[in-house]
């Protein structure tokens, strides 16, 4: 029987950087055990959903969970995304600048 994964490498992503937030890409990269190209795939697309911002600190990008969006799926659309992190993590999230819990 082949290996396979109950989260998607996307989700993994996400887990991680709830976790440790301010993550470099390599670091990413070598949590999940993918190259840093799957890693920077990875993060692109969830930066261009809104789910993942990044700043720079002069020397490296690093990435860190954008938890007050919306969830994309129709059907979950009244859930915010940081209600789903914290079912996975056990953890809350301080509510945005200007958002009501």
């Amino acid at each position: 029987m082949g290996s396979w994964s109950f989260l998607s490498d996307h989700r993994r992503v996400l887990l991680f950087l709830t976790r440790t937030p301010g993550m470099e890409l390599d670091d990413i990269a070598a949590h999940l055990g993918v190259t840093e190209r799957n890693a920077h795939a990875i993060v692109a697309d969830l930066t261009a959903a809104g789910y993942v911002s990044y700043y720079n600190d002069r020397h490296r990008d690093r990435y860190q969970i954008v938890a007050h969006e919306p969830l994309p799926e129709p059907m979950s659309r009244e859930k915010t995304f940081r209600e789903v992190l914290a079912l996975f993590t056990g953890t809350g999230f301080p509510p945005a600048q200007g958002e009501q819990r």
